[in-house]
């Protein structure tokens, strides 16, 4: 077998900690689906307490704190969703509630860009939604700070200044040690997986030239902005 001249080379995927100059490796990520009762009603859904349901994106969707994206292709209705963002530093399958906080490295604010046309066109279809959620630049994170995030906490994002999203982590239907144990039995989690973990009420468009600020408790600010 001859190999070609020249393999491609892969960059490592990494995210800021705060404080730190070590980077933290991004080896996988997951999301949750519909966490706040708000975000279920504004999507048509029964905000009970059904079964997490999760979805992917692809480490390099990752971009950091003070990029500036390129518009998204193929959408019309490109949306914004600010979520928890839980970065595991072990891992494991089939772990238990009352284990999983031991696995958390740290936390961060983050942002799950959704080509919302896309998604609605995959559900009416019965489709996956991987155009819809997984596309180029489309998980924006900020510095992590290490250790678990509180149970209760502001978590909000603006549009040019104007608040869109304002809730509490306080709300999501599944916490973050019930996320982890459920997720670790579909897959064997490991370090340097991240999990985000569902939106509050409030997800909106997106247009060309705009600015996103998104917080949350306890960790540095996500700032974003979409060239023109």
């Amino acid at each position: 077998m001859h190999l070609p001249m020249h393999l491609p080379r892969v960059e490592p995927v990494s995210v800021a900690i705060a404080g730190s100059e070590a980077r933290f490796p991004v080896r996988r990520i997951f999301c949750v689906g519909q966490n706040y009762a708000g975000h279920v009603r504004e999507m048509g859904g029964d905000p009970a307490r059904p079964a997490p349901f999760f979805f992917t994106k692809p480490a390099d969707a990752v971009v950091a704190s003070g990029a500036m994206l390129a518009f998204p292709s193929q959408t019309a209705d490109l949306h914004h969703e600010v979520e928890l963002v839980i970065a595991l530093g072990h891992g494991g399958a089939n772990v238990a509630v009352a284990d999983a906080p031991a696995l958390v490295f740290g936390h961060a604010v983050g942002i799950d860009l959704t080509r919302r046309d896309l998604q609605a066109a995959a559900k009416q279809a019965g489709r996956p939604w991987d155009m819809a959620k997984g596309f180029d630049q489309s998980a924006p994170l900020g510095a992590l700070s290490p250790g678990l995030p509180p149970a209760c906490g502001a978590i909000t994002l603006s549009v040019n200044g104007e608040q869109r999203q304002a809730g509490d982590l306080g709300q999501m239907i599944w916490n973050v040690a019930e996320i982890i144990a459920v997720l670790s039995t579909y897959v064997t989690l490991a370090g340097g997986d991240l999990i985000f973990t569902g939106t509050p009420a409030g997800v909106g468009p997106i247009h060309p030239g705009d600015r996103l600020h998104a917080t949350l408790t306890g960790v540095l600010p996500l700032a974003i902005e979409f060239t023109d």
